[in-house]
């Protein structure tokens, strides 16, 4: 699909590629994460509600703007369970590339499909953003892996930060037109228009990712693994041996601990009063 380029330590070309993906992905923070979904998504859940002003998910109810919450709970509880054992993969297989590329265009196309959550699709926002969310976390792990591969030892930190200031430029351009949208969205879309701006500036968010990534995918390298897998252990268990050394912390602790971001809002959709406040027991009794 993409050329491959010749794997180079500190090669400039590269090394913007490389950057050029914290740009694409930025603006899912921005836009989506941090400003617009949350209060869009509370309001199609609270014109949803029934008479007791509560939604429900699986037979569960929730509070409008709650909904939200709860998404970026669970989705965080995925990615507790599943970034170990992608880091390994990342570190002890050659399928960083494909598993970029993955990832990425899957949270990119989900975010892209926000722009189709309207009425009483509220419930789909949150799945998409559950998907979304995920995905964006685990192909950090694989853009981050990327690092020590193109920058000598001694570059790192100035990379390492242009690929960061490269983020926060494309985040805030984006953020700044989806601004300006919602603003004067009377008089770019007509009146009443404000929900179909929101839909826009979500939608936005995942072509910009998609868009700009090929960028990355055009300029960035295969590279071979740096190291094997040791003698008797696969994918699923080395991520959390190598969490539980830099934790010194037993291994059956670090995967029960996986589970708290998961356990925690389930306890409170359950209807148990002291759901959130389980957290420090779990933890306690965990460790």
């Amino acid at each position: 699909m993409f050329a491959e380029a010749a794997p180079r330590i500190n090669d400039k070309r590269e090394i913007f590629g490389w950057a050029m993906y914290d740009w694409a992905i930025s603006a899912f923070s921005t836009t989506v994460g941090t400003v617009f979904l949350g209060p869009y998504l509370a309001a199609l859940a609270r014109t949803a509600a029934d008479a007791s002003g509560m939604v429900y998910v699986l037979g569960v109810p929730i509070a409008p703007g709650s909904f939200l919450p709860y998404c970026i709970s669970i989705s965080v509880g995925m990615q507790a369970m599943f970034l170990p054992m992608l880091g390994a993969v990342a570190d002890y297989s050659n399928q960083r590339k494909k598993m970029l590329m993955f990832f990425a265009v899957l949270g990119g196309v989900a975010t892209t499909l926000l722009f189709f959550v309207q009425g009483n699709l509220w419930w789909l926002g949150g799945l998409l953003y559950v998907i979304a969310n995920l995905c964006y976390g685990a192909a950090i792990v694989f853009y981050n892996a990327y690092l020590p591969e193109i920058a000598s030892l001694d570059q790192r930190d100035r990379v390492s930060s242009y690929g960061w200031g490269i983020g926060y430029l494309g985040g805030g351009l984006l953020l700044l037109l989806n601004l300006i949208l919602y603003t004067f969205s009377d008089r770019i879309l007509g009146p009443d228009s404000g929900g179909l701006a929101v839909r826009i500036n979500l939608g936005s968010a995942g072509i910009w990712w998609l868009g700009w990534q090929l960028i990355t995918f055009s300029r960035l390298g295969e590279r071979h693994a740096t190291r094997e897998l040791p003698p008797g252990e696969n994918f699923l268990t080395i991520g959390y041996m190598q969490l539980g050394r830099l934790m010194q912390v037993p291994t059956w602790q670090v995967a029960l601990l996986s589970l708290l971001p998961l356990a925690t809002p389930a306890l409170v959709l359950l209807g148990l009063p002291s759901g959130w406040q389980c957290c420090p027991f779990w933890a306690r009794w965990v460790c």
